[in-house]
């Protein structure tokens, strides 16, 4: 089986599409910080130095949204959002009846 007959066929899924939708938080931040990233026209060296931290950490720390391993700290994220030019907010949303 090719990468794309398995992207297309696992959301047939119904187990794997349940666990897909409760990624979505997790994968929106990540999308969320890399556009701010580009947007500052900054590397993850320039942030991890504005961070006062090396660019692996960087890496980890946006990689790390995608599988799962580590949840970053509240200070982290608000470090992260600083070194871009942004401020970190945090909501909770109703679910939906």
């Amino acid at each position: 089986m090719t990468q794309a007959e398995l992207k297309r066929r696992a959301p047939q899924n119904k187990e794997v599409l349940s666990e897909y939708n409760a990624l979505e938080p997790e994968f929106s931040l990540y999308r969320e910080m890399l556009k701010a990233r580009k947007e500052a026209g900054l590397s993850q060296a320039d942030v991890a130095a504005r961070m006062g931290t090396k660019a692996p950490a960087v890496t980890r720390l946006e990689s790390s949204l995608t599988t799962g391993k580590h949840s970053p700290s509240v200070e982290t994220l608000r470090k992260y959002a600083e070194a871009v030019g942004c401020r970190l907010e945090i909501h909770l949303v109703p679910e939906r009846a």
